[in-house]
């Protein structure tokens, strides 16, 4: 009697080739590599936040540190509960498109102001510092997402980017360049 391979819907491989079963069993749990992802970025985001150099005299028990080791810890407990999830058999809706419309081409429009803009900060932060390159962050951001207030988005974007940097250099302790309005500020 000789045993033969009855295809996809028939019996396992004799021979203990497990390459199709160990593809199909990770094809159906696909959501592990999110999780795989998540564990990595946040080892990496502690890692980070562990090496990160930081003066003694801090001011108070909330120093640079805590939001890296809060949002670490939180990729890696996220990452956790999803692998549990996935290996207890959940699997991720697929996408509807409840307010998209899957058809429609991307809007490369949008995503290439948006990263001129991203570029642009990342570019004028050293020169202009952050108040000013912020602003231009935030004002170009709105733009580019179909903000059309030119009376009001600088103003809020320039708002926005003095609380920030505010906040940053003056509450947490995390040094931001001030750039030419560093005596001002």
């Amino acid at each position: 009697m000789t045993t033969e391979s009855t295809g996809p819907a028939g019996s396992a491989d004799p021979t203990g080739a497990s390459g199709n079963t160990t593809r199909a069993w990770l094809r159906e749990r696909s959501e592990l590599g999110v999780c795989v992802l998540l564990f990595a970025l946040g080892v990496l985001v502690l890692t980070d936040a562990l090496t990160m150099d930081v003066d003694i005299a801090q001011r108070g028990p909330i120093g640079p540190r805590t939001v890296p080791f809060v949002v670490g810890a939180g990729l890696l407990l996220v990452g956790a509960l999803l692998a549990v999830d996935v290996l207890r058999g959940g699997r991720g809706e697929a996408e509807g498109g409840e307010d998209v419309d899957l058809d429609e081409p991307a809007d490369w429009r949008t995503v290439l102001l948006l990263t001129g803009v991203f570029l642009g900060a990342a570019v004028l932060i050293g020169p202009l510092g952050f108040p000013i390159a912020g602003a231009l962050l935030f004002w170009g951001a709105a733009y580019a997402l179909g903000s059309r207030h030119h009376d009001r988005d600088p103003l809020i974007a320039a708002g926005l980017s003095l609380f920030t940097y505010f906040v940053f250099d003056n509450l947490l302790g995390v040094p931001l360049p001030g750039g030419p309005l560093m005596g001002v500020l």
